[in-house]
């Protein structure tokens, strides 16, 4: 069951990253250049894989326990 609550913090995670990603582009098309500009995309990849890792560790007691 813990592998299970761990597959399912990072799965959120991953959308809600996703989610951020794709949220500026209804913007202007001039705009996007600077968001989608090779620094911020990297970052979000590093994001990518660091995130999930800090989720688990801060909802440690979550995955552990259950839920309850």
């Amino acid at each position: 069951m813990v592998a299970v609550r761990m597959a399912a913090a990072v799965l959120v995670t991953w959308a809600a990253l996703i989610a951020l990603l794709l949220a500026p582009s209804p913007l202007p098309e001039h705009w996007r250049h600077y968001v989608y500009s090779p620094a911020s995309v990297g970052l979000w990849l590093l994001a990518m894989l660091v995130a999930p890792v800090v989720v688990c560790v801060v909802k440690w007691p979550w995955i552990k326990s259950g839920g309850g």
